[in-house]
């Protein structure tokens, strides 16, 4: 058995944590996972899904604030003895102290296709600059920004009408395999890491708020990319009549219109002109109001 320490946060990593879990040729030996957080009105503590998941099935947790700063935690993670540490939207930056614990190797799963969209948001990113396809790779974690040699890769189209969330369920069901391979085939030795080229190095930046709201002067497929590159997380926006609205959904149209002029109405939803062709609004959130068709926010704007 292969025995192995993950270390993740958030859902999308849940189903890759569950494989391994239920894998006959992995062993994991613990959890390390980001501190609870308030969350909601009521400020309540909320536990992480890899977590959750870790706590279901007794597996020990460890939530470090930084694992850097805690030799504590470093120390009990020594007396597990694990072969390899598998990362996985974990949240917290390594230390050389930290990758030395595992007898081979930290392995990390990156939802781009390396060297493209290094960084924290390779999802949005490649959605958001309309890429159509893009990846996931499995990584020899090393103390630059995802930068170590690849171990292997898997492909993903992108369709037009993908968003973040979409894609984010992709790459939570691909990777499972994905990592399980890489772990199996590093151990035996039948795999060879291949040093990313560094000519094709491309950033994936946090997003600023500034990017999130809409810009009516450029065209109208950038404009729907960046609808679906952040739907819900945290969703692009326009002000109008001084409130915010939430763009959900839409789709390209070509047709002309005064850059960011209310159009018209249609069965579908809501023209909007744009530098060129125009956007079709379909679903909407309001300030202060929940989901609803752009249809029929338009039409409370008219009562």
């Amino acid at each position: 058995m292969i025995k192995i320490v993950f270390f993740g946060t958030p859902k999308i990593a849940v189903k890759s944590l569950e494989y391994l879990y239920n894998s006959d040729k992995i062993e994991v030996l613990a959890v390390v996972t980001q501190p609870d957080k308030p969350a909601g009105r009521g400020h309540k503590l909320t536990v992480s899904p890899v977590k959750e998941f870790a706590l279901k099935h007794n597996l020990p947790v460890f939530q470090p604030k930084s694992i850097r700063k805690e030799p504590e935690i470093q120390d009990e993670l020594k007396k597990l003895e694990p072969d390899f540490f598998v990362t996985f939207a974990f949240g917290q930056i390594l230390s050389q102290e930290v990758l030395d614990i595992p007898k081979f190797e930290t392995i990390n799963l990156h939802a781009s296709l390396l060297p493209k969209y290094r960084g924290a948001n390779p999802i949005q990113r490649a959605i958001i600059n309309g890429d159509k396809e893009t990846g996931i790779c499995t990584m020899i974690t090393e103390l630059g920004l995802d930068c170590g040699d690849v171990c292997l890769r898997e492909t993903i189209k992108i369709p037009d009408n993908m968003n973040c969330m979409d894609l984010f369920e992709k790459i939570s069901d691909m990777s499972p395999e994905l990592l399980e391979k890489t772990l199996v085939d590093l151990y035996n030795g039948n795999l060879k890491p291949v040093p990313q080229c560094e000519d094709g190095v491309c950033m994936a930046n946090k997003l600023t708020k500034e990017e999130t709201q809409i810009d009516w002067s450029k065209p109208a497929c950038d404009i729907h990319n960046l609808v679906r590159g952040i739907y819900k997380s945290p969703s692009a926006y326009f002000v109008y009549d001084g409130k915010i609205i939430k763009v959900l959904e839409s789709r390209v149209v070509e047709d002309c219109g005064a850059s960011g002029e209310l159009l018209r109405a249609t069965k579908e939803g809501v023209l909007m002109g744009c530098g060129k062709d125009c956007l079709l609004l379909i679903r909407v959130k309001p300030e202060g109001k929940g989901e609803m068709s752009a249809r029929d926010w338009y039409n409370g704007l008219r009562k």
